[in-house]
């Protein structure tokens, strides 16, 4: 049997995610550091971000396996302490690459924060637990609207054995890009999203290029939210809005809808 999280929480809902945090290179705003962080919370959005583990467990908030796009540096962020990589500064920032632990603290629950879980490749990995269980220790402490997804539904049930109150759900896609170096058969089954109730997921974050198939349908159909990534303007929000319950956006500022009225 399968244990199903806590419901996603309205609040993911309500506010657009800014995705890797509100950032603009052009400003020296960088995905993923404080200040895209800050800068998505002084505006109201939520936001989304990645987190990697450090060679020293210590989770980190970093899209890439590897130093190398975002950095001077080379080599795997795994390859280094949270020490060493909180030296690293960003490329055309002065921000260096931040801790969890420091999200946590900017954000403070003032808008919702989404997690996503990686981890290095694309193995999708049955062996996992030490990253999720930091990020599980971390949350304990948090008081705030916050979920936690991954593209490996492992990660997701794995979350799911540290007794946290909180939503997880599933990244998907149809899993056919040349990143995803796995079995036919595999990509298969996670583009038919077959590990949702395994996994104990309440919601998905689906591809917003492919938000139109079966297995998208077959989880809207169940009542479950449908989230997407990457939304890139406002007319392609507009388009995947009719079957997405909310977006996960950058490039362009999406509206944030006025609260409903209780009354």
């Amino acid at each position: 049997m399968y244990s199903r999280s806590a419901e996603l929480p309205q609040d993911f809902i309500d506010a657009p995610l800014a995705h890797r945090g509100l950032h603009d290179r052009g400003a020296g705003i960088i995905e993923n550091s404080l200040s895209a962080i800050e800068a998505a919370v002084a505006e109201g959005y939520g936001i989304e971000i990645d987190i990697q583990a450090a060679s020293c467990g210590e989770a980190m908030v970093f899209h890439d396996g590897t130093l190398d796009r975002l950095t001077a540096e080379t080599g795997p962020v795994n390859g280094r302490t949270a020490d060493e990589l909180r030296e690293i500064v960003l490329t055309d920032s002065t921000d260096a690459i931040p801790t969890l632990k420091e999200t946590l603290e900017i954000v403070r629950g003032k808008v919702p924060l989404l997690l996503e879980i990686k981890e290095p490749g694309h193995s999708l990995s049955p062996d996992v637990g030490a990253l999720e269980e930091r990020v599980a220790d971390l949350l304990r402490l948090y008081a705030g609207p916050v979920a936690v997804m991954s593209f490996n539904p492992h990660s997701v049930t794995a979350f799911g054995r540290f007794g946290l109150a909180v939503a997880r759900g599933l990244v998907t896609c149809d899993f056919q890009d040349a990143e995803w170096d796995l079995p036919e058969q595999r990509r298969q089954t996670l583009a038919n999203i077959e590990g949702f109730d395994r996994s104990g997921s309440v919601f998905i974050s689906h591809d917003a290029r492919n938000l139109n198939t079966a297995a998208v349908e077959r989880i809207r159909r169940k009542g479950f939210p449908v989230l997407c990534w990457t939304v890139r303007s406002q007319e392609q929000e507009d388009a995947v809005r009719e079957i997405a319950d909310n977006i996960t956006f950058e490039g362009y500022r999406p509206r944030i809808p006025e609260p409903t009225p209780l009354f």
